[in-house]
């Protein structure tokens, strides 16, 4: 799958040189091909997640006025597990690098970028390793490995260094492979290739114990034959790690400590050390591949074929990767859609619980666009394809989870730095274990020199580096079965230091879609009045004006447009309409001369304190009328603030509606609140906030991104548009904001729970360290002691995925 769009076939990208002169080819998937000429194939940022949009000014409560936005390919679900770490298998000094800019993954100028499928990790810390060799090799400019999606990026000279570079990384220990050469055969053959080692070393471990019962001799050959046997690929992985940049790799640590119990005659431990590494390497392995299972589970929700409906009536078969935009494909019942779709036929209804957790499935009218990955659920439907190959909401979503592998949080980080110069130090201790006391105190070399060894494998970091990152993991995979994406480590580290979360109005609270709730006529015919304010509205985008339509056309009422319609700048509209002059105008933007009675006045206040918007109807210059509007509340809005208040956290809704309408919609969920706000007076709110506690700002429009930005930590509804799902550091995808508390209480929990891990980690080296130099444990205790912690805390870890939040 190409590293820039996620495209499937094979393909050549032109990409914009820096300042001048001609476009470098990109070379992806290692075939070049002539270009394609779809707009997916344009040079874009890898980890980029930037899709267009529609974008129309203003606030965003209809009742300003201002419509919102039309997102175009809007992220509106996501499903996806991410990364469970281990490293038995790899390194455990987990050195990756800092969190990285974006920039990181993009070509550099003049460059080729190469991308593959990487076979063989079992960690993060495997990633790490490969990035370190790649990046090593001359002609490299920037290399990146994604765990979570098992791919490489490469950006560098010429496409002619891919041999170089399959060839370092399979000295690396593992395998590349493009997409077209996916070995689905040879990993199915695999599962017995990676228990051999552990299946040889155990049968070896029982006939040795058997011959040792006859012959100490015999049994002693056979355990230093098993050793031997076991060491080989260990020691041979600890060679290539050496010299691809990671020398304090657990591999070195276990050949040393390997070859030390030989040289001391203590072949049985050796054997049995070595024999509970490969077990719990394999172990680790299969709990990473299950982590992982999410991301895979979430790629194959696009089906390979589709078909589709050519201009002569005809259907074919193709490769989903062949549509595009504007092609009409069919799908039967049962049928998941490949792509991005407009749905064309009748209303049909799809399941959508793959993508936003939603369990019901949803009805869409014609016209209505559907996300890639849905299930067609009652008949057979025709759509037309609308997002560009690597642009669907399913590769949208692959995306951010790419990028949320990248920000870290700062408790990861930390251990990423400490693990760095821990194993080193450890090993500089186990030395002076080793000298010390015999040549100072005159202590025997054979009885430290065991102790040192056991030294080494009880301070191998496993334990301590994976607590975090498995617990990280595990909270992003509970959050996001839920329908909450967080975007990395660092939010969700951040969402448990919140206390104070402030509230946008429309679309957030409110639903976003106001419905007209009363209509007040003065002269006794309010069917007339209805049918002539509709017909004045009739053709307008305003949310408002669309909600008094679509109420005429449920009263089934005939509605023709207005003659000489035309908006009256600040106040409102008017237009001809069966020989009388309508106007709809504000109740406080009335013309001169014009006034309502102390009743026709206490109605509109009244209607106003319910927190309704409303306009006065003039026709020929006399009040016929009033109509009001409504954004009703979400229904789990009043559970939501009521929750966070239980934990302690104190909300606010910040709103650019008039304070009696925002004062009616805060009454109702027992919030405080502020209104008339501008955008830039959000932003001053949440800045004077942030000072006095960490905030999280929770928002849909264009208008809330600023404030989101600005916030300890932005949250997005799905519903949103574009910029604010891209400014956000979490987004709520199925629009349940009851779902915010569940965020942040499985925030806290995480946190307690590397709290605990990094507790366990370490707890059990200082025991094990103590009885160690007492003497009082061994070499496969040590290994035990390793094991062992490291199995604890990833279990620790996986109780996240059951996460509830207590009612």
């Amino acid at each position: 799958m190409c590293a820039q769009c996620n495209n499937k076939k094979l393909h050549v990208h032109a990409d914009k040189a820096a300042s001048f002169g001609q476009p470098s080819v990109v070379v992806e998937n290692n075939s070049p091909e002539p270009c394609c000429a779809s707009s997916s194939c344009q040079s874009t940022q890898t980890s980029s997640i930037t899709q267009e949009s529609e974008l129309s000014p203003g606030d965003d409560d209809p009742a300003s006025g201002a419509s919102k936005g039309c997102s175009v390919n809007k992220i509106t679900s996501a499903e996806a597990a991410a990364k469970l770490s281990c490293c038995s298998s790899g390194s455990c000094d987990s050195s990756a690098t800092d969190e990285p800019t974006p920039d990181d993954l993009a070509p550099a100028p003049h460059s080729t970028t190469l991308s593959w499928k990487v076979e063989g990790m079992d960690c993060p810390s495997c990633a790490n390793k490969l990035e370190r060799a790649i990046n090593g090799l001359e002609g490299v400019a920037s290399a990146k490995v994604m765990f979570a999606t098992e791919k490489l990026v490469v950006n560098c000279q010429s496409a002619a260094m891919s041999e170089e570079i399959v060839a370092k990384t399979r000295e690396a220990g593992f395998i590349l492979y493009t997409t077209d050469n996916t070995p689905e055969d040879s990993k199915r053959m695999s599962l017995f290739r990676e228990i051999l080692p552990v299946l040889t070393i155990a049968v070896m471990m029982l006939v040795s114990f058997l011959l040792n019962q006859q012959s100490q001799a015999m049994g002693l050959a056979a355990f230093t034959a098993t050793t031997l046997v076991g060491l080989l690929p260990i020691a041979r992985k600890a060679v290539r790690l050496a010299k691809s940049g990671t020398p304090f790799s657990i591999e070195t640590l276990m050949s040393v400590a390997a070859i030390g119990a030989l040289y001391l005659g203590e072949t049985a431990e050796a054997a049995m050390v070595l024999l509970l590494f490969l077990i719990g390497e394999q172990l680790e392995g299969y709990a990473s591949a299950k982590a992982r299972s999410g991301v895979k589970a979430l790629m194959a929700l696009v089906p390979e074929k589709a078909s589709r409906v050519l201009p002569d009536g005809r259907k074919e078969q193709v490769s989903a990767s062949e549509l595009k935009p504007g092609d009409i494909i069919e799908v039967a019942p049962g049928g998941r859609l490949p792509a991005d779709v407009e749905l064309m036929d009748a209303a049909a209804s799809f399941d959508e619980s793959a993508l936003t957790g939603e369990s019901v499935p949803v009805e869409r009218l014609p016209g209505e666009q559907v996300m890639a990955g849905a299930l067609v659920a009652d008949k057979v439907v025709r759509l037309r394809i609308i997002s560009e190959q690597g642009e669907n909401a399913i590769d949208r979503i692959l995306h951010l989870i790419e990028d949320a592998e990248s920000r870290k949080a700062p408790l990861e980080r930390f251990v990423d730095r400490f693990s760095r110069w821990y194993t080193p130090a450890m090993i500089v201790l186990a030395a002076l274990v080793v000298v010390i006391p015999p040549m100072l105190f005159g202590q025997a070399w054979d009885e430290w020199l065991y102790k040192g060894l056991t030294l080494l494998l009880i301070a191998c970091p496993c334990a301590l580096v994976i607590s975090i990152p498995a617990a990280i993991t595990s909270g992003l995979a509970a959050a996001t079965r839920r329908g909450a994406l967080i975007k990395g480590g660092a939010a969700l580290e951040q969402l448990g230091k919140i206390e104070t979360v402030a509230f946008d109005k429309t679309g957030t609270l409110t639903e976003g879609k106001p419905v007209m709730t009363d209509i007040v006529s003065w002269d006794g015919d309010e069917a007339r009045l209805l049918r002539q304010s509709a017909a004045v509205e009739m053709g307008s985008a305003h949310p408002l004006a669309q909600a008094v339509v679509n109420a005429a056309q449920a009263r089934g009422l005939d509605v023709e447009e207005a003659q000489e319609r035309q908006a009256l700048p600040g106040r409102g509209i008017q237009g001809n309409c069966q020989g009388d002059t309508l106007m709809l105008l504000a109740a406080d933007r009335l013309p001169l001369g014009i006034t309502l009675t102390a009743q026709q006045a206490e109605q509109a206040h009244e209607l106003e304190g319910q927190g309704k918007t409303l306009v006065v109807v003039l026709r020929n210059q006399q009040p016929v009328g009033l109509i009001a509007w409504r954004d009703n509340l979400r229904e789990d809005s009043a559970k939501a603030v009521e929750q966070l208040k239980a934990m302690g956290i104190h909300s606010v809704m910040l709103t650019g509606d008039n304070p009696r309408a925002a004062a009616a919609i805060a009454g109702e969920i027992g919030i405080a609140f502020e209104a008339g706000l501008l955008p830039e007076d959000k932003v001053k709110h949440v800045e004077l906030a942030n000072q006095r506690t960490n905030v999280a700002m929770v928002g849909d429009g264009i208008n809330d991104a600023p404030a989101m930005k600005t916030a300890s930590i932005g949250i997005a509804m799905g519903g949103g548009t574009d910029v604010a799902l891209e400014t956000a550091d979490a987004a709520l995808t199925h629009n349940r904001v009851a779902e915010l508390p569940m965020m942040i209480a499985l925030s806290k929990a995480t946190l307690a729970n590397i709290k605990q891990n990094v507790f366990l980690s370490l707890g059990l080296k200082g025991v094990f360290l103590i009885t160690t130099l007492l003497g009082m444990t061994g070499l496969w205790v040590a290994v035990l002691a390793d094991s062992g912690a490291t199995a604890l805390v990833t279990l620790n870890a996986l109780r996240l995925l059951k996460f509830k939040l207590k009612d």
